[in-house]
């Protein structure tokens, strides 16, 4: 049975925010917790079910600011994010909240993630993928069975991610969508960090800022 995905848009930036369920194994994960997660909460409880892991795309303060009163609802989840960014974790400065005048903590890492990795998340095998450029530690999960990838802000629907903070790098972030994203299947759906989902195929046919070649 494939693993059932809802987003939760939250907090003043939009943020996509996913639950990611199997509610007959009653085993479920979440990629990224930003400010105000109530809903999210409120749905994991709504189903029963049991959070395995807090993943994170990356860690700027929109996708990091609900870590800790989700960790909080479900203190048996795991936080996971990429060795480049467990640090920002804890530091205001370094995940950008204070400079938004918001400064934001969570709770340290239990687990660092490497490109390339399989991990089992909710009875079923996810690919990390390094994607650096909108930040040092950026990642997308791959699901290839049901091909979805959950891409936190490299990639957007005819966008990417911006390179105007610090730790961006706008020909990583390029570089990234090519290897990483462009060499999924065309038919793999793409759920960003923030707006509308789309795919592979689309990107690579319109997105202005890196066309497929």
């Amino acid at each position: 049975m494939q693993p059932t995905i809802e987003c939760f848009t939250l907090g003043p930036w939009a943020t996509n925010c996913y639950l990611v369920h199997d509610t007959q194994r009653k085993r479920c994960w979440i990629a990224d917790a930003s400010f105000e997660p109530e809903p999210l909460i409120d749905r994991v409880r709504e189903l029963g079910l049991v959070p395995d892991a807090i993943v994170l795309t990356h860690a700027h303060l929109d996708h990091i600011a609900g870590v800790r009163q989700v960790k909080e609802a479900f203190p048996e989840a795991t936080i996971w994010i990429h060795e480049a960014e467990h640090k920002w974790l804890t530091d205001p400065v370094l995940n950008l909240s204070a400079a938004a005048g918001l400064p934001v903590t969570a709770p340290e890492c239990d687990r660092v993630l490497f490109s390339g990795e399989t991990v089992e998340l909710g009875g079923e095998n996810w690919e990390v993928r390094h994607t650096p450029g909108h930040s040092p530690g950026g990642i997308a999960l791959v699901h290839k069975k049901t091909r979805r990838a959950i891409v936190g802000d490299t990639l957007f629907a005819a966008s990417v991610g911006r390179t105007d903070f610090p730790g961006c790098d706008p020909s990583r972030l390029e570089k990234s969508i090519r290897k990483q994203l462009y060499t999924l299947p065309d038919d793999t759906l793409i759920l960003p960090g923030h707006g509308p989902s789309t795919t592979i195929g689309r990107e690579k046919a319109s997105n202005p800022f890196v066309p497929g070649r």
